[in-house]
């Protein structure tokens, strides 16, 4: 009998036990405390500055703000800054899917020097980047002064914004792809060949299939770091009414001239086309990822 009442409270300490084993550590404060800390953050960093600009904006009125944000001058700022940043995020889908298979998929003499030049303009001050590009690329710089002669003007044009875009953007995309690239074992490749399919095949069946959530975030990335840049394009667009002039100067350009709210509402005009895009990409990618699973 005494046996039998020791030996009774042993399931109830087996499954205490076994509930703190299934208990996550986790080195991090509680979820409460640790909640309260980013949504803090948050307000403090995004939230509030972001409604500042709103309530600021407000104060034109509705008419006031369309017409500051209708004006040709203003209208052509956007359709130059929006147009060149995706055009500028497409090249850079492309050329940053090759730059990364390249790297992950070769070895060459070199390799990790042309690795580490790809995180060049993540560390190079913007303004230095932009001083560089206007002289390679003016009339008489070491690129200029060959497109010259053919009749291709790339400083102090919009086809100068485009190229300070792409090479500010490029990092993103290669960044965003690569460790996703280097999951994808060779061994898919060789199935693929097997199975019949030629290059192309593998490549549009296979490859771009798995690697889409990635360059699509790359592809968010470079466009929102392209909307918004500044130091590297004011140097070579040329900044000409009508012509050259990028969403950032015409902000800076109502802020000299003390119209807070006409900068502001230019302002808001950016994050809401940009927020619109940006969840649009954002809720392609989640359907492509549960395309993928369901697959």
């Amino acid at each position: 009998m005494a046996s039998i009442a020791l030996a009774a409270p042993a399931p109830q300490a087996r499954r205490g036990f076994s509930t703190l084993l299934k208990r996550k550590h986790s080195v991090l404060p509680g979820f409460s405390l640790a909640l309260g800390y980013s949504v803090i953050y948050l307000a403090l960093v995004v939230l509030i500055p972001l409604a500042a600009v709103f309530l600021k904006s407000s104060t034109l009125g509705w008419e006031g703000f369309w017409n500051a944000t209708t004006q040709p001058r203003v209208l052509a700022s956007f359709k130059l800054s929006f147009g060149a940043s995706l055009i500028a995020a497409a090249i850079n889908v492309v050329f940053g899917l090759i730059f990364a298979w390249v790297l992950v998929r070769y070895r060459f003499p070199g390799k990790r020097l042309i690795d580490a030049l790809i995180d060049l303009p993540f560390a190079l001050p913007t303004a230095v980047a932009g001083i560089a590009l206007a002289t390679l690329y003016a009339n008489n710089g070491w690129v200029g002064s060959v497109l010259a002669p053919l009749g291709v003007e790339v400083a102090y044009t919009p086809l100068g914004v485009l190229v300070a875009l792409v090479f500010i953007g490029l990092p993103f995309v290669v960044r965003t792809v690569q460790p996703v690239l280097e999951d994808l074992e060779a061994e898919v490749e060789e199935a693929a060949a097997c199975l019949g399919a030629n290059r192309w095949q593998t490549f549009s069946k296979v490859i771009v299939p798995y690697l889409t959530p990635a360059l699509l975030t790359g592809f968010a990335l470079a466009f929102a770091r392209a909307v918004g840049e500044y130091g590297s394009v004011i140097f070579i667009a040329g900044n000409m009414p009508m012509v050259s002039e990028i969403m950032p100067l015409m902000i800076i350009t109502k802020l000299e001239q003390y119209d807070y709210a006409g900068a502001t509402a230019i302002a808001v005009v950016m994050l809401i086309a940009s927020f619109v895009l940006l969840l649009l990409i954002n809720v392609l990618q989640a359907w492509t990822q549960r395309s993928h699973q369901r697959i």
